[in-house]
């Protein structure tokens, strides 16, 4: 019997008004998961659960027990949750990941995911992790260069990181009876420009013209080695017009978020802090244990401009996001805003993470990392170039799929889409 094949493409910050204008496909639109960012986006996608369930409630999360806040971790086991592809996998399927976030130590075939070294003096070795472990160095030789990290985040990030990702993701396709029946790989260049430019654009529209060409080269490629095809956006990127909010600075100057100076330079204490936000674009997790903190806390972030709501427990609850991974309150922005993470107001206050791409450290996603900043080989701090934003979700994510790949009925939001998508795997070819 057949083997059945699926090639699943996620392509960061394709939202339906922009697939509508890519010529040869066509794209449904779908309510996004919320948050609508990344790390929750793909961990509802493999394991048709929402974060309440799978705890992935943004790119970054508090662990309480370390008092500490880290972003972008990639331990498969933050993901909780069973995988939509288990019973597939258990009959004789075999299932690959490249480029998705909380990849690394998955139980799968296939696993390529960034993963640089840190030299203790200073500066990184590039490099990515792989399973099976010759998978990298094949891939290199197949597509003619490593992997650059610095096309994929940061100033440089480019399309060149699409490049790289596609090329390897045709090489992996060509293996033929070796390749994974389930490939699920990851386009990221839209989201830069998006952001850095704005959804409408000259810049963006140019990422979007060269992401119609990288489409077209992997759907040939995946019909004529049998596959089906999913292609689905894990968020729409919206026109940045109202700016950054600066939740921490209330916070503190509140006398609830709590720092430490250390040479002049201005530190978070999130030991002794009443409260504190773990910021991520249009979201953020505010940390308030105890109910006077928690109270004096909402009184607060309610009278910031761009603040939309500001959901306790009960309330995330009620919405479907509440988890225990997740802040006391939640705070989501009005359209057009979104929630930056500094706490300090002089320059010179500044920790010295601030002025560096530096992911996994700072207590926030930092949208600011994709601009130079002065002086020279530093990052910006400029909030008011960021030109687009995302996480509230709603309507307007793109999802599309091959003709011959059949849901029964269309899903319509994108845990629908992921609940189909284990339909599809678990059924008898």
């Amino acid at each position: 019997m057949p083997r059945k094949k699926l090639l699943i493409i996620n392509v960061a910050a394709l939202g339906s008004d922009l697939a509508a204008k890519i010529p040869g496909f066509s794209f449904r639109n779908a309510a996004s998961e919320f948050p609508a960012v990344t790390c929750t986006s793909q961990a509802t996608f493999r394991t048709a659960s929402p974060s309440q369930v799978h705890g992935m409630v943004s790119n970054g999360l508090f662990f309480k027990d370390l008092r500490k806040v880290l972003f972008w971790e990639q331990s498969t086991a933050l993901v909780q949750g069973a995988r939509i592809w288990e019973k597939f996998r258990a009959q004789g399927g075999t299932v690959g990941m490249m480029f998705w976030q909380q990849s690394l130590g998955e139980a799968v075939d296939i696993v390529l995911s960034p993963a640089p070294i840190h030299k203790h003096g200073g500066g990184m070795i590039q490099d990515c992790y792989c399973e099976p472990r010759d998978l990298y160095a094949r891939l290199i030789a197949g597509v003619g260069r490593p992997f650059n990290l610095m096309n994929y985040w940061g100033p440089l990030a480019s399309r060149k990181s699409s490049d790289w990702i596609v090329d390897a993701t045709l090489a992996v396709l060509a293996q033929g009876q070796t390749a994974p029946d389930l490939l699920l790989t990851y386009i990221p260049h839209l989201d830069y420009d998006l952001q850095r430019y704005g959804p409408d654009s000259p810049q963006a529209a140019k990422a979007l013209d060269v992401l119609g060409g990288y489409l077209t080269r992997l759907r040939t490629q995946a019909e004529a080695q049998g596959y089906d095809w999913l292609i689905f956006g894990d968020y729409a990127i919206e026109a940045a017009t109202r700016g950054a909010v600066f939740p921490n600075r209330a916070l503190r100057e509140a006398g609830l978020f709590a720092t430490r100076d250390v040479k002049g330079m201005n530190y978070a204490d999130f030991f002794t802090s009443r409260a504190f936000a773990v910021t991520d674009h249009q979201i953020a997790h505010v940390y308030a244990p105890g109910a006077e903190s928690c109270a004096r806390a909402k009184e607060i972030l309610l009278k910031l401009d761009g603040v939309d709501a500001v959901l306790d427990r009960a309330e995330q609850q009620s919405l479907g996001v509440a988890h225990p991974s997740g802040g006391d309150l939640l705070l989501i922005a009005a359209q057009g805003a979104w929630f930056a993470y500094p706490w300090w107001n002089e320059k010179r206050e500044a920790p010295d993470f601030a002025s560096h791409v530096d992911i996994h450290n700072k207590p926030g996603y930092d949208p600011c990392e994709l601009f130079f900043g002065w002086p020279p080989m530093s990052v910006s701090s400029d909030v008011s170039r960021i030109k687009g934003t995302h996480g509230r979700g709603g309507a307007g994510n793109a999802i599309g799929w091959s003709s011959s790949l059949s849901f029964g009925q269309q899903p319509s939001t994108f845990l629908e889409l992921s609940g189909a998508t284990k339909t599809w795997l678990d059924a008898e070819k």
